[in-house]
């Protein structure tokens, strides 16, 4: 099992921040470089418990899919995304929101086991943690911007 941990720290509202992380068109937008669509479940705008959403996007040279379900949700604070189909043995991404003097601190921990026993160990290694650690940091840095435009925009039609 592989553990990845990150921590984002965003200067908006923890509710922006949540639902942009949960926007499955924020999502595609933010993993062009993977051309990463949603293209089964829910396939736009904000996704909740219990739903589902099938990706399709462009990793090593291949064209994946990866189902996966919201499966615990408690708005605004937590929740979290697994594997029903793909290519892991096992893949669970928690992400967590608090909101402290006025910015919110987005923590993302991805867990993923690969199959293939000691070659599956191997290309992790090698290449699979670093790939998505890249994607997430990638994701982070687009929804960092989005949410902090956003909370400038109401902040200033509060102001007028």
């Amino acid at each position: 099992m592989t553990t990845i941990q990150l921590s984002t720290v965003i200067k908006a509202p923890i509710q922006i921040v949540f639902d942009y992380s949960r926007n499955i068109d924020t999502h595609q937008q933010s993993a062009n470089k993977t051309s990463e669509v949603a293209i089964a479940g829910k396939t736009k705008g904000l996704i909740n418990k219990g739903e589902t959403v099938t990706w399709r996007g462009k990793h090593f040279g291949l064209y994946l899919q990866h189902q996966s379900i919201i499966s615990q949700m408690e708005l605004y604070t937590y929740f979290v995304d697994e594997q029903l189909k793909g290519h892991f043995k096992s893949f669970k991404h928690q992400h967590f929101f608090e909101e402290k003097n006025g910015v919110t601190i987005m923590k993302d921990v991805m867990e993923y086991a690969t199959p293939f026993g000691i070659l599956g160990t191997c290309f992790d290694l090698l290449f699979l943690k670093k790939h998505l650690n890249n994607f997430l940091i990638q994701r982070n840095n687009y929804l960092k911007l989005q949410s902090e435009q956003k909370s400038l925009q109401t902040s200033h039609f509060k102001l007028i």
